[in-house]
């Protein structure tokens, strides 16, 4: 229960560095706002995203990896989508260099805080 609650935090932190850097990315939202997408958010990444990444999966290998960006960015437009209100995505490559952001603040927190 505890790695799950750390999980959260770092992804909420990571989600709300990550939308005051991209100028392409607006959040509009107070920080129970800000945690509530991040839950929903992890909740997409946990469920769906290992089912594209195995349906992804020559793509995967054939971009070493780099095609995790891509279904990860897939991952910020379902969020933007089931939060209209309050994430809004102005292009795919903003959408893309978010989630490259995102993932490298996600790593180094949770390298940070004892992520498992």
């Amino acid at each position: 229960m505890k790695g799950i609650l750390i999980r959260w935090i770092v992804l909420a932190i990571a989600f709300g560095i990550t939308t005051s850097l991209v100028p392409g990315i607006h959040f509009e939202g107070d920080l129970l706002t800000l945690f509530f997408v991040s839950a929903v958010l992890g909740l997409l990444m946990a469920v769906l995203r290992p089912i594209l990444v195995l349906l992804t999966c020559p793509f995967v290998i054939l971009t070493f990896g780099l095609f995790i960006f891509v279904i990860n960015t897939l991952m910020l437009y379902i969020t933007a989508w089931i939060f209209p209100n309050s994430l809004r995505i102005d292009t795919f490559w903003w959408a893309l260099l978010a989630s490259i952001i995102m993932g490298i603040i996600a790593t180094v927190l949770g390298a940070i805080l004892g992520e498992e």
